[in-house]
């Protein structure tokens, strides 16, 4: 080596360690001292001596002397301008190399630089190294087995990394919605490989590996378009996706085919062109006030009067697969239409009596209708009997004491209604006080609904029958059996008790539905619905029972079952002043604009609204509740309830006040006021200021 650097106890020794490691004689190197010895005090502060020994350059013999070009001061310089630029040159070569300086590197050190190691010794000790993760360092021919080892420049060393790691690129091709688009799933492969981190020089290091990660998407242009054809995918191909997909070099999805989806159709509808809905006849004015004069709200029209006009259903588009396939688009119906003094002309309704339009509508199904209208002067007593119109009524008295009063259209009361029955299809309007009293309002809504509830019970089960049955068809026992002959009724008598036990009862209980309503419902079907589970589940008919029977029975129950949960338009409602120890039920909204509600039973399938005080009772509002306040200081019991989507506000709400949002309950433990209770996110009842 040309120069060390060296260390000892005084300058002497630190030459003749240098001296000793260069193999050389004092003669042949030239001494640089870098640093006293000092001796401190008692140890304190003692230094070594450290000196730089650089051997000494001599001419060879053989080497011609160097001679300058001309003996003038200029050629002078220009030469020896020539012979530093020169070393100026190899120096920077050798820092560009290592990226240190050979002669910045100093004794005792080691480093890493592009791969390699490199060992300054030192007389004064050695260099050690720390062998990092997925690094192996041979050392003199041998695995260094050790955590960390001993380097001189005197050692053979070689660095072996970890394996180049290479993954393939994943990918894959699948259809989404119903084969309207087709997804490139891609996840691209890469080649994962190792170099050694550089490390400056120092007496102890650490060497370490880094991970390099190059990117190869392997998948091809014509990969993609081949399993493109093995799926038969030939519609809305996007090429350009597909390009960007192949280049990617992040995981990802592309939508390389996309179909044409289907465009609905509208179904056949109606044009109202008259006023048809009566108004609330007990509604308040922008200052709060309730004219209760004002009662005229029916609206009439003449005979030859043009209702509404008749749209034909509009067919909608069908859609394409991007297998190009085609893809049906739903079908449109017309309008199925139940006309009571009505005529159809020309696709237009046309009034052939005078009197108030009605029109209901559910799905498809319009039942349009012009309503007469009864006037009864005096109350409704034992001199006038129950009173049954299928139309309006109005009454100018009161209702008394068990009497009862049923209307297919609206219900107007001018003064009060005391334990007495009031039904109505429509709406009901009492201007006075209801007093132990029963008001039903939409009535043939409920009772579709209802029987909708009854029919999705027994249909689930009758369609697990039916599999049954046809399992058991192909035994051999059964097809040597007389039930070809006889029917299937004994065999259903069977599944009735050993497996179906809970039919009988939903099917005994739509029986006694349907009866009491057949003359609030629109439609016979319902009636032959119930007459068809009589003969054949609840009593021994001389009809045979088949499989095709049964099947169209399930059809036709899942077709009510769907009718009966499409809402009703429009919907009716319960208007009335103040109610005592009453039950109100109604498919729409339930107005109590009054001095309130006392332990009254209340279930409104619209909104629920109470403007003046509610004490005791449970009420209900589907659509949710607004109550100015409720209970009392002698702590009587309210239980306010709404679905679990619905909000209750209320203005003031005295302790003991049960409020029910969906199966959640909580009793107020003191008054509050201006608040509105809901469910939130955790599934618990929150409040929230007004």
């Amino acid at each position: 080596m040309e120069n060390i650097v060296s260390r000892g106890r005084n300058i002497e020794e630190a030459i003749q360690l240098g001296l000793k490691i260069m193999e050389a004689a004092k003669q042949d190197v030239n001494v640089e001292i870098i640093q006293q010895d000092v001796k401190g005090f008692m140890g304190i502060g003692k230094k070594q001596a450290i000196v730089k020994l650089s051997l000494v350059k001599r001419q060879p013999t053989n080497q011609p002397t160097f001679h300058y070009a001309s003996s003038s001061t200029e050629d002078l310089v220009e030469s020896l301008l020539q012979r530093e630029s020169k070393k100026t040159a190899d120096k920077q070569s050798e820092t560009k190399q290592t990226g240190i300086p050979a002669a910045d590197a100093e004794e005792g050190t080691v480093y890493v630089k592009d791969g390699q190691i490199t060992v300054k010794d030192s007389p004064a000790g050695y260099s050690t190294v720390t062998i990092g993760k997925g690094i192996q360092l041979i050392k003199n021919n041998e695995v260094v087995t050790e955590k960390s080892t001993v380097l001189s420049e005197k050692d053979s060393i070689k660095i072996k990394l970890e394996d180049a790691i290479v993954t393939d690129t994943k990918w894959s091709l699948s259809f989404e919605d119903e084969k309207l688009r087709a997804l490139l799933k891609i996840d691209p492969g890469c080649r994962i490989s190792y170099k050694l981190k550089d490390v400056t020089p120092n007496r102890h290091i650490e060497i370490e590996s880094e991970e390099l990660k190059e990117i190869k998407n392997t998948l091809t242009y014509d990969d993609v378009i081949k399993k493109m054809e093995a799926l038969q995918i030939t519609y809305g191909i996007n090429h350009d996706e597909i390009m960007t997909a192949i280049q990617t070099s992040e995981p990802g999805e592309f939508e390389i085919a996309a179909g044409r989806k289907t465009e609905s159709g509208k179904d056949g509808w109606l044009e109202i062109k008259v006023d048809v809905n009566p108004h609330n006849g007990l509604i308040a004015d922008e200052r709060g006030k309730v004219d209760f004069r004002e009662t005229n709200l029916i609206p009439t029209v003449e005979k030859g009067a043009i209702i509404g006009v008749i749209h034909p259903p509009i067919p909608g588009r069908s859609g394409i697969t991007v297998k190009n396939e085609t893809l049906p688009a739903k079908q449109s119906h017309p309008l199925k239409l139940i006309l009571k003094d009505l005529v159809e002309v020309d696709d237009r309704l046309v009034a052939t009596e005078a009197g108030r339009p009605s029109i209901e509508q559910r799905g498809n199904l319009v039942k349009a209708a012009i309503i007469p209208k009864l006037v009864h002067r005096g109350n409704v007593d034992l001199s006038s009997g129950n009173i049954r119109f299928n139309g309006d009524i109005e009454i100018v008295g009161e209702v008394e004491e068990n009497m009862s009063v049923e209307a297919g259209g609206d219900i107007f009361v001018h003064k009060s209604a005391a334990m007495a029955n009031l039904i109505s299809s429509k709406s009901i309007t009492i201007k006075g006080n209801v007093v132990s009293s029963e008001l039903s309002a939409g009535k043939n809504s409920m009772l579709i609904v209802e029987l909708g509830q009854l029919l999705g019970m027994m249909h689930e089960q009758l369609n697990k029958m039916i599999a049954l049955i046809k399992q058991l068809q192909q035994s051999p026992a059964f097809k040597s059996s007389d039930f070809a002959i006889t029917g299937l009724q004994p065999l259903i008598t069977i599944l009735l008790e050993k497996r179906f036990q809970n039919f009988l009862s939903y099917a005994k209980q739509y029986q006694e539905v349907a009866e009491k309503g057949k003359d609030y419902l629109d439609s016979d079907e319902w009636y032959h619905v119930a007459i068809s589970i009589r003969q054949i589940f609840l009593t021994i008919s001389n009809q045979i029972t088949t499989m095709e029977r049964l099947v169209q029975l399930s059809e036709k129950m899942k077709e009510l079952e769907e009718f009966s949960e499409v809402p009703v338009e429009p919907n009716s409602y319960i208007t009335l002043s103040d109610t005592i120890n009453s039950s109100l039920y109604c498919s729409g909204d339930i107005s109590i604009i009054g001095k309130g509600c006392i332990n009254t039973k209340v279930h409104a399938g619209g909104h629920l609204k109470v403007t003046g005080i509610l004490r005791g009772g449970e009420v209900f509002g589907r659509l949710g509740a607004t109550i100015n306040e409720v209970g009392s200081h002698s702590g009587t019991k309210a239980v306010i309830s709404v679905p679990i989507d619905q909000q209750i506000k209320i203005t003031r709400a005295f302790e003991g006040t049960v409020l029910k949002i969906g199966n959640k309950i909580m009793a107020l433990k003191e008054e509050k006021k201006n608040f509105t209770a809901r469910i939130n996110s955790n599934d618990e009842i929150i409040f929230e200021g007004i």
